[in-house]
């Protein structure tokens, strides 16, 4: 049987990076389930699809492919058609379309399968929304991990800085808070911690902290 540890919580708070580093130190594949939502994102963008009509967004699903690889040098790929659209996929504007076009249950239906099928044949470190509670509900293991809006929203601008972005940390909560209440009030799979998780807060814990805070977790939960 094949181990499965979900870790949700909302945008910002370290989740990718956390289970990335928890994954490596563990022997677990971290896959970064936010990945596909932001590839159908980028795919709506391109196509200048309204992310929040079902019909559009129907008509567009049936259009593309989106598919997940791994590899041992670069981890996680996604493709959209084909093409390694990774480095693409980390903007503002893919992220606020992702978040917006995760909300219908067409498009969770539609990624649901694969995220499935990696998670049944690999020992997996799985992040998103609704891990826990809609994708894997028999994980092992299950975290929400949260840190405060501001925590977070100074952490997304620094990372967005660093990237050559033009932002403010004003604009970067804004989107934090825009996103934090679309993802908890969407019908959808909304953002809400599954009844056995384990809360972790990192909003007064550096990154190697958080890490070990998530390592301490999973290794007594899987021991």
């Amino acid at each position: 049987m094949c181990i499965a540890v979900a870790i949700d919580g909302p945008a910002g708070a370290g989740k990718s990076s956390v289970a990335k580093a928890v994954g490596k130190q563990l022997g677990l594949l971290y896959v970064d389930t936010g990945a596909l939502y932001r590839t159908v994102g980028l795919a709506a963008l391109r196509k200048g699809v309204d992310p929040s009509s079902k019909a559009e967004v129907e008509a567009l699903l049936k259009e593309i492919s989106v598919e997940m690889d791994f590899s041992e040098t670069s981890g996680q790929v996604v493709l959209l058609n084909g093409e390694d659209v990774t480095g693409l996929i980390r903007t503002p504007e893919v992220s606020m379309t992702a978040s917006d076009i995760s909300a219908l249950p067409i498009v969770r239906e539609y990624l649901l399968g694969l995220q499935r099928n990696i998670a049944k044949t690999k020992n997996v470190i799985m992040d998103g929304r609704d891990i826990g509670t809609v994708v894997l509900p028999d994980a092992q293991v299950k975290i929400f991990l949260t840190a405060s809006p501001e925590s977070r929203a100074e952490r997304r601008y620094k990372e967005l800085v660093e990237k050559g972005e033009k932002t403010t940390v004003k604009d970067v909560l804004r989107d934090v808070i825009k996103r934090d209440y679309n993802d908890t009030n969407r019908k959808a799979a909304p953002l809400r911690p599954a009844e056995d998780s384990v809360l972790v807060d990192t909003t007064n814990l550096d990154f190697d902290g958080s890490v070990e805070a998530v390592a301490k977790i999973i290794r007594e939960r899987i021991s």
